[in-house]
């Protein structure tokens, strides 16, 4: 190996004082999430003491015979699912208005698509409850799917924006020169450029509206999604290992979308989006 290669790889390595810091935070972020597995496990109901007295896992099966949690569970995955339809949709059609036309107030309009992102979450939920209150509308499914589609089509919107950002205009010019129609251009052409922006997009917006807790509360009336749910059960100390086991498994729910969705830009130069 050249002077020159060692060169190049004593700068790639990090020092050693910055790795360790970077360890510290991983370990500092994820260890309440050790601790709230290790309490699924234990045969104490009623308090966390340390070490626990005994580990079962009898908890696991209470949980599943749960109903209440079935029913806060299937609400959850209907919300999250056609919310992110919604956003697909919208948030495409949005990109590519943005992307691919000049008008006056396209800026603002940007700007207004990111916002209910970078706001706090109770901002946007006291907005959407004004609004509901002002048109009359009763709480229901719809209202919980309106407050998600919000912030979802943000994340759809930047990812897709981002990909048409690397897409040339050129491919899209020859499809049309060639005689193909506006469908078959979006179909033989952008969509297949898209296609990853899309499905990080749609796992990303998926994960966030499953575990959205504060726009949630504002939107669902007497409706409880299953982080509402978890929420709920917070006040009643013999519950905790219940609580427990379901959190652990919205955590799971949420990581691997958003790991899938960090696996298919990691390579890209795409922002896939922030959560709530």
């Amino acid at each position: 190996m050249n002077d020159k290669s060692k060169i190049v790889n004593r700068k790639s390595q990090a020092p050693f004082s910055l790795t360790l810091a970077t360890v510290a935070v991983v370990i500092f972020l994820h260890f309440p999430f050790a601790i709230i597995l290790l309490y699924t496990l234990t045969t104490d109901d009623r308090t966390y003491s340390f070490p626990p007295p005994g580990l079962t896992l009898e908890w696991f099966g209470v949980a599943w015979n749960r109903p209440d949690v079935w029913r806060a569970l299937g609400l959850s995955v209907q919300v999250a699912s056609v919310a992110t339809t919604v956003a697909l949709v919208l948030g495409t059609l949005a990109a590519a208005a943005v992307y691919r036309s000049k008008f006056f107030g396209r800026d603002a309009i940007s700007l207004l698509l990111v916002l209910p992102l970078a706001l706090p979450g109770i901002v946007t939920g006291i907005a959407l409850r004004s609004a509901l209150n002002l048109l009359d509308l009763p709480f229901s499914f719809w209202t919980i799917v309106i407050g998600h589609a919000t912030f979802c089509v943000v994340v759809v919107y930047n990812n897709v924006l981002a990909r048409f950002r690397r897409t040339g205009r050129s491919q899209v010019e020859a499809s049309m020169d060639l005689g193909a129609n506006g469908f078959q251009t979006f179909r033989h052409i952008i969509l297949p450029e898209i296609a990853t922006a899309l499905l990080a997009g749609g796992m990303l917006a998926f994960a966030l509206s499953f575990d959205e807790v504060i726009v949630t509360t504002f939107t669902a009336g007497q409706q409880q999604t299953l982080p509402i749910w978890i929420f709920s059960q917070l006040t009643r100390p013999r519950q905790r290992p219940v609580t427990n086991v379901v959190a652990v498994f919205v955590i799971a729910i949420t990581t691997i979308p958003i790991l899938w969705a960090y696996y298919l830009t990691k390579d890209t130069s795409e922002t896939a989006g922030g959560g709530k």
